[in-house]
């Protein structure tokens, strides 16, 4: 898979799974993304996902690397509805 298409399935997961929140974005905690199961049998590396789809300022969260258990509650947020 290339990684257009990764962000593009990534922005698929957030819509399904996130909220709006009080600025119309949609929004989604990091643990709830990472312990979905559909999200496990699509993405092999979600981290790295996760990483080239802020790159590329489709979605944005706080620091640099998202680690399962420890930023479980850090919101990802949607900036754009299309990679």
């Amino acid at each position: 898979m290339n990684i257009s298409h990764e962000v593009s399935l990534l922005v698929e997961e957030i819509q399904r799974l996130g909220s709006k929140n009080a600025d119309g974005q949609t929004i989604v905690k990091f643990g709830v993304l990472f312990n979905d199961d559909r999200c496990a049998n699509i993405f092999e590396a979600l981290v790295g996902t996760l990483k080239a789809a802020k790159k590329k300022k489709v979605i944005d969260f706080q620091g640099e690397l998202l680690l399962q258990g420890v930023h479980d509650n850090v919101d990802i947020i949607l900036l754009k509805n299309e990679a």
